[in-house]
C-alpha cells in the first residue's frame, strides 16, 4: 500500500512472482472496466506478468464499496489459498485494506433514494453546498472527517439522514481477527519526489487520451464512480469555461491532495512496515 504513483504495481508484480502467487487489486477505481487511463490501471504487459483480480472486473453502473470489496476479496484468497501460500494484495485504497484486514463497521441500510437525492444537489449545487449541510447535520464528523473528499462527505450526510445518527457512532466495533496472517508492506517516497511523479503520470495519461477517454463517459458523469480525481476536472473545459491546460493543472493538483490524504490514512496504522519506494527488493520483504 502506498500513495498514487509511488510504484505499488512493479513492487506487487515482483513480489508476486517471488511468492509464485496471485494479486487482488485493492484499488476502488481500477475494478471499474469502462475506467482505464485515468484510474492507471496496469497495462496490458504487467497484467500477464501475474495473473490480477478486481481488475475491469466490474461496470461503473454497479454500486462497488468497501463492503462488497470485503466479501469479495475474503472468497477470493479462500480459493487462491487452496494452491497458494500466500496472496498480494495491492491498492491504495485505505478503506478497501481496512475492510479486508479488520471488517467493517456494520451501518445499517440506507434507502437509495437518500443517496440519490444528495448526488443530485451536489451536482446542481456544488461543493460548497455540500460541506454546508454536513458540517450542520452532522457537526461531530465535520471536525474529524475529510471535509475536502465529496464521497466521505456524501456518505456522512447519506447515514445521518438514513438513521439519525453520526457515522462515527458506528466506527466503535473491534477489528475482526482473521484465520491468516497479514503482513502490511508501505511504500513511500520524499515528497518532492512523489508529486514529480505525479506531475510526470497525469502528463502521461493526457498523451494517452485521457480526454477522450472521459469524453466517451460523458453521459456517465452523474455516477459515483465517476465523482473522482482524473474526470471531474473536464467538466467545464467541455462546456468551454477552462483551457485543457487548467484541467492538466487541477488533475495534477488534486492527485497531490489525495496522495497526502492517503499517507494520512495509512501512516495511523502502527503495524504497517515502511520502505523507501525503488530501494527495496521482495527479497527483504519476504526474510
Amino acid at each position: 500500500m502506498g500513495p498514487t504513483a509511488v510504484g505499488k504495481t512493479s513492487f506487487g508484480i515482483a513480489l508476486a512472482q517471488a511468492l509464485n502467487t496471485e494479486i487482488i487489486s485493492a484499488d476502488a477505481r481500477q475494478c471499474y472496466k469502462e475506467m482505464n487511463i485515468g484510474v492507471a490501471r496496469p497495462s496490458e504487459e504487467e497484467l500477464k506478468a501475474v495473473p490480477h483480480h478486481f481488475i475491469a472486473s466490474n461496470s461503473i453502473t454497479e454500486n462497488i464499496n468497501a463492503s462488497y470489496f470485503e466479501n469479495w476479496a475474503l472468497e477470493k484468497v479462500q480459493d487462491l489459498f487452496i494452491t497458494k501460500d500466500a496472496v498480494v494484495i495491492v491498492g491504495g485504497t485505505g478503506l478497501y485494506i481496512k475492510a479486508f484486514c479488520e471488517g467493517l463497521d456494520l451501518i445499517p441500510a440506507i434507502d437509495t433514494e437518500i443517496r440519490d437525492n444528495i448526488i443530485k444537489k451536489y451536482e446542481q449545487l456544488g461543493m460548497r453546498w455540500l460541506q454546508k449541510v454536513v458540517s450542520v447535520k452532522d457537526p461531530h464528523y465535520w471536525e474529524k472527517g475529510e471535509q475536502k473528499n465529496p464521497q466521505r462527505l456524501m456518505r456522512a450526510l447519506e447515514v445521518m439522514l438514513g438513521t439519525g445518527k453520526s457515522i462515527l457512532s458506528f466506527q466503535n466495533k473491534k477489528a475482526i481477527e482473521r484465520p491468516f496472517k497479514i503482513v502490511k508492506i508501505g511504500l513511500e517516497l520524499d515528497r518532492e519526489e512523489l508529486y514529480q511523479k505525479i506531475n510526470d503520470r497525469v502528463l502521461n495519461m493526457i498523451e494517452l487520451g485521457l480526454e477522450k477517454e472521459v469524453k466517451s463517459l460523458q453521459a456517465s458523469t452523474h455516477l459515483n464512480a465517476l465523482q473522482t480525481v482524473g474526470y471531474s476536472e473536464w467538466k467545464d473545459y467541455f462546456e468551454q469555461k477552462i483551457s485543457k491546460e487548467k484541467v492538466i493543472e487541477k488533475i495534477q493538483q488534486n492527485t497531490r491532495h489525495y496522495a497526502k490524504r492517503q499517507m494520512t490514512w495509512f501512516k495511523r496504522d502502527p503495524a504497517i512496515t515502511w520502505f523507501q519506494a525503488g530501494s527495496v527488493v521482495p527479497k527483504q520483504v519476504i526474510l
